[in-house]
């Protein structure tokens, strides 16, 4: 997967549980589970403000995108890749 998140290590500095948080944000616990085991193929976008705002931080600081070892797009401005 080329988007890693970093939940875990948010709520680490914060001391806080995944139950913490599902508590501060009226998030399912589920949810927060699936999120934070990166198990979530999608992420509600009002989800990911509402863990911003709970943990005080940016989106970067929770999702970073890694450059994958095998592009999967096909062309770019309509030329194919090499």
């Amino acid at each position: 997967m080329a988007i890693q998140v970093l939940l875990s290590t948010r709520l680490g500095e914060r001391r806080w549980t995944q139950a913490d948080l599902a508590r501060a944000t009226g998030i399912r616990p589920t949810t927060i589970g699936e999120i934070f085991n990166e198990l979530a193929d999608r992420v509600n976008l009002d989800h990911l403000d509402l863990i911003c705002e709970a943990l005080d931080c940016e989106v970067e600081d929770i999702l970073v995108r890694k450059k994958n070892d095998h592009p999967r797009v096909k062309s770019k401005n309509g030329k194919p890749l090499i």
